[in-house]
């Protein structure tokens, strides 16, 4: 190896252990959840993971929210889609189980299917900040009187903003 290969394999290697160690990384964030998280009625950019985003990055922090909200799902449904909704890698999942168990009928048992959900993420490494349906009281509602309207996605987003940050470390 040539002196001048050998610098520019160590000047390679300086990069990247230099951005491997970075803490400006895009953080990854999972909202993972049901009509709610999806944001069912409203544009991909008013429901609340694209607001939450924009939240995060105003405040300077460098991350991505993945909305990985189905409309009508249940906790039973989620248990099986988890690993496959969250890639590696992701920091911190923001769990809104949403209330279709009960809706559905769905069989199974609501808390012990969050629990599994909680247990594989914690597993991961990955924090979890809990979006219970109590956080959508007093918010604008649409005309069906349950789904958020683009103002009260946005209320939601910056009610989790502190959490999510928080959970991040920052």
């Amino acid at each position: 190896m040539t002196p001048r290969l050998a610098f520019a394999i160590g000047l390679a290697a300086i990069a990247l252990v230099s951005t491997a160690l970075d803490p400006g990384y895009a953080a990854t964030i999972v909202a993972f959840g049901a009509s709610h998280t999806y944001g069912k009625g409203v544009s991909r950019t008013e429901a609340y993971p694209a607001q939450l985003e924009a939240l995060l990055r105003a405040r300077g922090h460098d991350a991505r929210v993945i909305n990985a909200g189905i409309n009508g799902d249940t906790t039973g449904s989620m248990v099986n889609r988890v690993d496959r909704a969250v890639p590696n890698g992701t920091a911190v999942v923001i769990l809104q189980p949403g209330g279709n168990d009960q809706r559905k009928g769905a069989g199974g048992d609501r808390a012990a299917n969050i629990a599994a959900i909680q247990s594989r993420l914690n597993g991961r490494g990955i924090k979890v900040v809990m979006l219970e349906n109590s956080m959508f009281r007093g918010l604008p509602k649409q005309p069906d009187g349950q789904h958020l309207t683009p103002q009260g996605y946005r209320m939601l987003a910056e009610a989790l903003l502190s959490q999510v940050a928080s959970a991040l470390g920052r």
